[in-house]
């Protein structure tokens, strides 16, 4: 299981170049606009973000002020700090649900637009396995499940995300409160815009601060002993973080 720690210790020399380079980015696409002609949709790139600096200021006793310095560098998990070229490379995700056994690998978005087929099959991936029936999943949460992906391959971690939940029906959702589940009852997996996911070997604290540095929404922290560790909650609402 890879704790903190050995992510840390492993990754640090991995992602220096990255947290050396500007722009600081956030993730790629910010909305989402069909195409009457090309039948996918039009990702927009959002603005980056400029690098913070620590100001001097002067001493209480009139002293001189200390030299002015840049901040500690951003923490391993700061997807921010990602350079430009991670998001304009072609997006695939490898996924496995579980519940239902399947697997799969696809190819989701390339040259700034989803592809609508792979978009339509990522949305039968993560449909309720328990109502069984499908709805449109929110593009955003697509993009932290693939950031997520891609940023621990960089560092020999190329297991696939399993989708422990992604959209429920309200009576889906309804049956787990009622199970002793942990599952809100206005829960945005009914809008189709959270999954619970995990990486095997990936605990809970690695991810859950990797996502959580996406900054795209709510995180949930749910560790469980075991061999298979715990799993987090990723959406597209406020950004938040709990854990249950």
């Amino acid at each position: 299981m890879v704790t903190r720690r050995t992510f840390l210790q492993q990754g640090l020399g991995l992602t220096a170049t990255a947290f050396l380079g500007t722009p600081l980015i956030g993730c790629a696409a910010r909305s989402v606009t069909h195409t009457a002609t090309a039948g996918t949709r039009s990702v927009a790139h959002a603005a980056p973000a400029k690098p913070a600096r620590q100001l001097a200021q002067a001493q209480p006793d009139g002293g001189p002020a200390p030299q002015a310095e840049l901040e500690p560098p951003p923490d391993i998990f700061d997807a921010q700090a990602l350079d430009l070229d991670f998001w304009l490379k072609p997006r695939v995700i490898d996924v496995t649900r579980p519940a239902s056994g399947e697997r799969a690998k696809i190819l989701y978005w390339k040259d700034g637009d989803i592809i609508d087929s792979a978009y339509q099959e990522l949305c039968h991936l993560l449909r309720d396995v328990n109502g069984k029936e499908t709805a449109p999943i929110d593009p955003k949460l697509f993009e932290t499940l693939w950031g997520t992906q891609a940023f621990v391959a960089r560092y020999g971690i190329e297991q696939p995300l399993e989708i422990l939940s992604g959209y429920r029906t309200a009576s889906s959702n309804r049956k787990l409160i009622e199970s002793g589940v942990p599952a809100a009852r206005q829960s945005l997996h009914i809008e189709g815009r959270a999954a619970d996911i995990r990486i095997a070997n990936l605990n809970a604290e690695v991810l859950g601060g990797l996502v959580r540095s996406f900054r795209q929404g709510g995180v949930g922290f749910y560790y469980r002993s075991g061999p298979r560790g715990g799993w987090i909650h990723a959406d597209t609402g406020l950004k938040r973080t709990w854990k249950g």
